[in-house]
């Protein structure tokens, strides 16, 4: 473990030990750390939930108590908080202090919620995937969805968190995540108004006039529910200022201050502050020694060229990934020089399938990488090898052995793929990426930067990654490997935390 990553991890156990321990957290999220099947002979199974963000805030159970709020996703949930008879219970798999609560939705009010208005509504909003030819009919489906949907699950969740921070004891501290909750702020407040609430979001935050494409009455109440929390994370710098512009330009009575990064309403004040989500780099450099990893990589072995690109993505609009293919396409024809010489590894990961704009996206992928492997390939190469799965190990086991991992996303709230790819390589591989990405922020100086639709830019781009001098290529992977090393996960969730218990205790009066 490297000194930085072991200085965080002691500064997070102190501050869990010393300033947290008297009190609760509540952990409040769509898809919870925990996931519970059936088995054929129908006995509840369950399973750990994957990503370093859920790793790093079960990891806090070591610690203190711990109550995690989810939706039940699956009828192994669903049988699962039926025997726990709606309340709380011990999480399989985890610490001791960690326990579940399921907010069960009836199926056709979470479809609603989720498949309505979540996505693709709001996610689609928030990633910048609305245009004039495709912004979406807000009709009476979508506002009932609204009504009878997302302000029902939500108004369910607050009534959740009001239950379990009612239990007797210190006064718990409330972390919301994401954009399936944005009203749940507000329902608490009313209840509960000394309680300390903070709402991390960790997609893209857009700029009012493109939160005008959403209805006045959904947005003022998205807005006002959130500035009803003591402390808005977002993920960079950029989604702070777009937040405070949409407080400054949709509530009247907001009073915001950019120097300070607060919204002041009827003498609340909420503070907005970037906090960039990272990864587990410890527990990463342990999956990379794995014996399991090191299958895959074997197994992987006959698909790389004399120099390999690699992306690593969601199969989603989002993520950019036609164009990425288009750019590969130009540098091949503008560069034949790397004909049968470097390969295009694409490790995509179904999403959303039963989403139509998903499945379109596929369809249009797919046959692009037909027509580049028609277009330069012959019986013994062809350019572009894809793998269509959900095999986080094999990913990893991917990226060892990039040249150049292209993360060329439209905008992201943060992309892990670019920290995760830097921290396993072992190659000196060039990063390419999207300055709207959110991890550009961090990474930027030392990767090289295109904008989402510059093909020319980005084919450019391919063409300097895979032609850089050892030494300058020696000298980005090295400062980006530290870089990602010093703000890791435990780093994050070391700054969300310290903010939340200062904000407790200067409520309480006690000393920080």
């Amino acid at each position: 473990m490297a000194a930085s990553q072991q200085s965080n991890s002691t500064r997070l156990k102190e501050l869990c030990r010393q300033r947290l321990s008297p009190r609760r957290l509540i952990l409040v999220s769509n898809r919870g750390p925990i996931e519970y099947h059936l088995t054929e002979d129908k006995q509840l199974q369950a399973h750990r939930g994957s990503g370093g963000v859920v790793t790093a805030l079960s990891s806090l159970s070591k610690y203190i108590e711990l109550d995690w709020i989810a939706s039940a996703m699956g009828e192994g949930d669903r049988q699962a908080a039926r025997k726990a008879q709606g309340g709380r219970f011990k999480a399989a798999l985890a610490g001791e202090n960690l326990h579940l609560h399921f907010v069960v939705s009836p199926r056709n009010t979470y479809h609603k919620f989720y498949s309505v208005i979540c996505n693709p509504l709001l996610w689609f909003l928030q990633h910048y995937m609305w245009s004039s030819s495709h912004t979406p009919n807000i009709d009476h489906t979508i506002h009932d969805a609204w009504e009878n949907g997302y302000v029902s699950v939500n108004q369910a969740f607050a009534q959740a968190v009001i239950d379990e921070a009612g239990r007797g004891g210190a006064p718990p501290i409330v972390m919301l995540n994401d954009y399936h909750l944005y009203l749940v702020s507000a329902y608490i407040r009313k209840q509960m108004p000394g309680l300390i609430i903070q709402h991390f979001i960790h997609i893209p935050w857009p700029s009012p006039c493109y939160w005008q494409l959403l209805p006045g009455s959904m947005r003022q109440a998205i807005l006002s529910s959130l500035c009803a929390a003591d402390i808005v994370g977002l993920q960079t710098d950029r989604d702070v200022l777009n937040f405070l512009h949409c407080c400054k330009s949709f509530i009247d009575e907001a009073e915001v201050d950019y120097r300070q990064q607060t919204v002041g309403i009827n003498e609340h004040i909420v503070q907005v502050k970037a906090y960039p989500v990272s990864i587990d780099v410890v527990s990463l450099g342990k999956l990379v020694s794995s014996t399991k990893l090191k299958k895959y990589e074997k197994r992987l072995s006959p698909l790389y060229g004399e120099q390999t690109i690699v992306r690593v993505d969601r199969a989603e609009p989002s993520k950019n990934i036609v164009r990425g293919f288009r750019a590969f396409d130009t540098l091949l024809e503008r560069y034949p020089q790397f004909i049968g010489k470097v390969k295009f590894i694409a490790f995509l990961v179904p999403t959303r399938t039963h989403l139509k704009p998903y499945q379109r996206y596929m369809l249009e992928v797919t046959q692009l990488i037909e027509a580049i492997n028609k277009k330069y390939g012959n019986e013994e190469w062809h350019p572009i090898d894809f793998l269509y799965e959900d095999n986080y190990i094999q990913a990893m086991a991917g990226m060892r052995h990039y040249d150049v991992l292209l993360v060329n996303a439209v905008i992201d709230g943060m992309n892990l793929v670019a920290k995760e790819g830097p921290t396993v390589n072992n190659r000196d591989g060039v990063l390419i990426l999207s300055e709207t990405a959110g991890a550009c922020e961090q990474l930027g100086q030392n990767a090289l930067v295109v904008a989402p639709t510059d093909l020319e830019g980005t084919t450019q781009a391919l063409y300097a990654a895979l032609t850089m001098p050892p030494d300058e290529r020696h000298r980005r992977a090295t400062e980006l490997k530290r870089s990602i090393e010093e703000e890791d996960i435990t780093n994050w969730l070391l700054h969300l935390l310290k903010d939340a218990v200062n904000l407790a205790q200067a409520q309480s009066g006690t000393s920080t």
